[in-house]
């Protein structure tokens, strides 16, 4: 069986990364797709955990190769999902999940290499605009130009609610982190998923 591919998306400061690192904690078997980007690393963030810190001639030269399942310009930086690491993964049975904004979900959607892969999204939505404004200013990196900025896109990014299979409305963190749970869940429990345990119960059945 192919692995599955769980998109989660959602503007900056909604929690995307918490409930992401909380559910992988308890969940090894799972694969976490690391972006290339060519922004420079905010406080605290590692070369090779939290993104492959790239220069823009690094990635363009990356495009070139085709080495991406997708990419995209967001906030003038570059962003990128390694092909290879995850069509590596996903054809070893491993799920696959890739924290990237809704146009690179709108491009792996699209993405023909993909057509016969499980693709489940999940859409993180803040409880309100200004729950969303405090958590940016609470975080102390950005001045206030570019939270501005962060703010004016993230409603673009949320009307785009519709192409998700699943929204989490994160008010409360331990609420969203159980909704994440229960999505991964729903979905590994799909006939599709289930199907070739389903045969072998019935190839080893006593009276047919």
């Amino acid at each position: 069986m192919k692995g599955i591919i769980y998109i989660v998306s959602s503007p900056s400061g909604c929690g995307k990364t918490t409930i992401i690192r909380n559910f992988l904690k308890h969940n090894r078997d799972f694969y976490f797709s690391i972006s290339h980007t060519t922004r420079l690393p905010r406080k605290n963030e590692k070369n090779g955990i939290d993104y492959y810190f790239v220069t823009k001639d690094e990635f363009k030269k990356m495009i070139e190769n085709n080495e991406f399942l997708e990419w995209a310009v967001v906030h003038n930086e570059y962003y990128g999902t390694s092909k290879r690491n995850v069509l590596e993964k996903i054809y070893k049975g491993i799920d696959v999940i890739l924290d990237i904004d809704v146009q690179g979900a709108e491009k792996i959607r699209k993405n023909k290499e993909l057509k016969e892969i499980d693709i489940v999204s999940i859409f993180i939505f803040p409880p309100s605009f200004e729950e969303l404004k405090r958590r940016l200013l609470k975080r102390k990196s950005d001045d206030e130009k570019t939270i501005n900025i962060r703010l004016k896109n993230a409603y673009k990014e949320l009307e785009r609610f519709e192409e998700y299979d699943y929204i989490i409305v994160n008010e409360n963190l331990e609420n969203a982190i159980l909704d994440f749970q229960a999505i991964i869940r729903s979905t590994k429990l799909k006939t599709v998923h289930q199907k070739e345990l389903v045969k072998e119960i019935l190839n080893n059945w006593e009276v047919k």
